[in-house]
């Protein structure tokens, strides 16, 4: 009997008629712009993680941009992050006209290491900007004492991280009640719930979260929900430079149908992240990302790091080969070719501190992860036959490798 074949991606979003139906709501009322729908997602999105407010946007990408807007940032200003990380996190500080500076990661939380901290602080700093990478919480306790030490602001970068929790004050809580002062989310189609494209703040600050609004629908004075049933004539007015970062009827419908199978998407991403444990687990010198008794995941994606006699562009490739896709660990800002020309420290000067191109001393273990790092493919309704050929091509990969 011919060996079966596979064709197995590194990630797919879990829709169907529901979302089809959910998105018809709109659609058949006339209104798909920002509206009620938009209004009914902000309120669910708040009660799922305990947070005060919550504001829908167009992406993470801009979620990030009003967040660094709202504490303040200015140009020449010092926005302490991570280059491990999407580049829109780096990107959206320079938005603001202010200099990342990047502090290195824990090798296999693959979070900032909060110990790099302080010593990056200068007069300049304006905010931390942490991230929760591929769902796993950050240390953010850690994180906010330093914060809280010296008088910083804290945003949590939680693109990935919808659903997952840590525990705080001997509670478990949602990622996004907020524990820092603001979180942003995206609903990326890589994510664990996707809108298409989309964002969300949440914060405690109901003045922040009034700027929010204000700044999506270019600061618009009447919202067009006030003005179109309204039974005045009313002229709006607009008072500042705003943008226009709104999210549409059509996206947080369907958004509202993907919150309803989170617990449901969440319980089989552990089961599967788990499983991936247990099978990894006997290959020489693979090692697997590391949980924090404080955290819970949600297992956005699954990193393991490869061994050191191991290529990782062979070893992706070979998997490729064999039907199953991957992703190299996650990008470092600081070695693209925009951040060549963009503004950036590490913390021992501006740029890249005299380091050969592509790499710092001071972001070595960001440059590990990027290097060594392997995303295997997760996703709700993979299957166990799926998981159990991704599990022994990797082994014969590895193997390979080192037979080489």
């Amino acid at each position: 009997m011919a060996e079966q074949s596979f064709n197995i991606p590194v990630a797919k979003p879990w829709m169907d008629d529901r979302e089809v139906a959910a998105a018809s709501r709109p659609i058949l009322s006339g209104w798909v712009t920002q509206g009620p729908e938009v209004a009914a997602f902000e309120r669910e999105f708040a009660e799922l993680v305990g947070a005060p407010h919550a504001c829908a946007v167009a992406n993470c990408t801009v979620a990030l941009h009003l967040a660094l807007l709202a504490v303040g940032t200015r140009p020449g200003d010092e926005i302490i992050t991570v280059s491990h990380s999407f580049i829109a996190t780096a990107n959206s500080v320079r938005y603001c006209q202010a200099t990342p500076v990047f502090v290195d990661i824990q090798p296999y939380t693959y979070n900032m290491d909060p110990l790099r901290i302080e010593r990056v602080i200068t007069p300049k700093t304006r905010a931390i900007l942490c991230v929760h990478q591929m769902g796993m919480p950050c240390d953010m306790a850690s994180i906010l004492e330093v914060a809280r030490r010296h008088s910083l602001p804290v945003i949590e970068d939680a693109a990935c991280a919808t659903g997952s929790e840590l525990r705080w004050q001997g509670a478990w809580e949602k990622i996004g009640k907020p524990h820092g002062d603001i979180a942003c989310f995206s609903f990326h189609p890589r994510k664990v719930v996707t809108t298409g494209d989309g964002g969300m703040l949440t914060t405690a600050h109901p003045e922040w979260d009034k700027q929010f609004r204000m700044w999506r629908q270019h600061t618009m004075s009447v919202p067009d929900t006030v003005r179109h049933g309204a039974r005045e004539v009313i002229f709006e007015s607009y008072p500042a430079l705003g943008y226009n970062y709104r999210m549409t009827d059509i996206q947080a419908a369907v958004g509202r149908e993907q919150l309803k199978r989170l617990p449901e998407i969440i319980a089989r991403r552990r089961e599967v992240a788990q499983r991936y444990r247990e099978g990894l687990a006997t290959i020489p010198g693979l090692s697997l990302p590391h949980e924090p008794e404080w955290a819970r995941s949600n297992w956005q994606s699954f990193c393991v790091r490869l061994p050191d006699q191991c290529d990782q562009r062979q070893v992706m490739q070979d998997m490729l080969d064999a039907g199953v896709a991957t992703r190299r660990g996650i990008m470092c800002a600081h070695r693209e070719p925009a951040y060549q020309q963009e503004p950036w420290s590490c913390g021992k000067g501006p740029g890249n501190c005299n380091c050969p191109s592509g790499t710092c001393a001071e972001l070595a273990e960001s440059e590990q992860a990027q290097d060594k790092g392997l995303l295997l493919p997760l996703y709700t309704q993979i299957t166990t036959e799926e998981q159990d050929y991704v599990i022994a091509r990797l082994a014969q990969a590895c193997a390979r490798a080192g037979a080489s």
